[in-house]
């Protein structure tokens, strides 16, 4: 499998990173198959949050990695500061306490990868990087990066921790999937646009993109005339994502491959750095994204994909 390298990281990322968000202690059975399928073809990196499954995602990856002595084996990337009831959590308070429930869960002191999950534009740039260059310092994180924050503030940050001889955001955590959203799917998410794309390029950070196969847009399991699901269709539904859909599915012949594989090689043939977040919970669903892991596909397939060439 292809990986990644991102600062101050010294083992390489999988590109294809394993979602976690439903995993919970009390369907430890199924946690450790698919976690156990995962490192069989080859996957090392697991994502997960403070918020997912109210913890309980943190909680039995603590447990799966202390059970089965797995701690050296995986890549953690866990997130912190989203939003809750009282507002936002970009604060030194929030963020320090956030992170210490994270590894007290994660059974770790550390985890190689830490991601803001939401931005606070109303927070200078170089207060949130003094609070996460101290948790570096500390050993705590390896790398910080940005999970649904504008390119703009990703620039900003990065310009401060240059001239102030700090550490930089290493990487970047927003939706890029051929299908392009059309509305957040969430409050506060980013979808990747022409202009990130340009901004990724031009500075080659690596990007881990949820919903990387566009919450099974590719599947075939949807039609333009089935609008059972409401999600789908505000955030996907639109003759451009239907092109799309069908011209994947073109290739997919052509190749002699899936098309849901296309929608995930898209992801993964990008001209920067990329890591698909993935959410197989079967055997079958696993090997499918692994196959779709050594799907190359050419900058004019990419472009023909993207409707940029007829």
């Amino acid at each position: 499998m292809k990986s990644i390298k991102v600062n101050n990281i010294e083992k390489s990322i999988s590109s294809l990173v394993m979602g976690s968000d439903y995993f919970k202690p009390d369907i430890m059975e199924k946690v450790t198959e698919v976690l156990n399928n995962y490192m069989e073809i080859g996957g090392n990196t697991i994502d997960t949050a403070y918020i997912y499954a109210g913890g309980k995602s943190e909680e039995a990856i603590g447990i799966w990695m202390e059970e089965n002595k797995r701690r050296d084996d995986v890549i953690i990337l866990t997130k912190g500061g989203h939003p809750n009831h009282e507002g936002p959590q970009i604060n030194k308070e929030a963020i320090d306490r956030e992170l210490s429930i994270s590894l007290d869960r994660l059974r770790t002191d550390y985890v190689e990868l830490y991601a803001l999950h939401r931005d606070d534009p109303n927070v200078p740039v170089g207060e949130i990087l003094e609070i996460l260059n101290s948790h570096v310092e500390a050993g705590r994180i390896g790398a910080f990066g940005g999970s649904n924050w504008s390119i703009e503030r990703l620039q900003e940050a990065n310009d401060y921790a240059e001239k102030n001889g700090l550490v930089g955001f290493s990487f970047n955590s927003p939706n890029l999937s051929l299908a392009k959203a059309q509305e957040p799917y969430w409050p506060g998410c980013v979808s990747v646009d022409d202009s990130i794309l340009s901004w990724h390029e031009r500075n080659n950070m690596p990007l881990f993109s949820w919903s990387s196969q566009a919450r099974g847009f590719f599947t075939g399991r949807f039609t333009p005339e089935d609008r059972s699901n409401e999600d789908l269709v505000r955030v996907f539904y639109n003759d451009e994502n239907w092109e799309r859909y069908h011209r994947a599915e073109q290739l997919a012949k052509e190749k002699g491959v899936e098309t849901i594989q296309i929608s995930l090689a898209y992801v993964l043939n990008q001209s920067f750095p990329t890591g698909a977040i993935i959410g197989p919970q079967n055997s079958n669903e696993m090997k499918s994204c692994r196959e779709a892991a050594d799907i190359t596909l050419t900058e004019e397939e990419i472009k023909w994909l993207d409707l940029r060439t007829k």
